[in-house]
């Protein structure tokens, strides 16, 4: 199984951020997920394109999901990936 690349954009204090981090966490028990969280505070640039579509899912060769993140969606965007 590939370990898929996963970017979380997100900022302190989103409590929507805070469960698409769970989200991710227990879908690394069904797939291969190396999850790096990017804080969109830490970056102008990242601030403006991301502000009010915070948390983002990007996964590395498939699609970037914006919030609300849902588990069916991003359970879907996972498995085709693995297919």
């Amino acid at each position: 199984m590939q370990t898929r690349q996963i970017t979380l954009y997100s900022r302190p204090g989103c409590h929507l951020c805070e469960d698409a981090a769970d989200l991710l966490e227990a879908l690394g028990q069904r797939f291969a997920l190396a999850v790096r969280e990017v804080n969109i505070l830490s970056d102008v640039d990242l601030y403006e394109r991301y502000k009010h579509s915070i948390p983002v899912v990007a996964i590395a060769g498939g699609p970037t999901l914006f919030a609300p993140i849902r588990a069916a969606e991003l359970t879907q965007a996972l498995a085709e990936i693995e297919a």
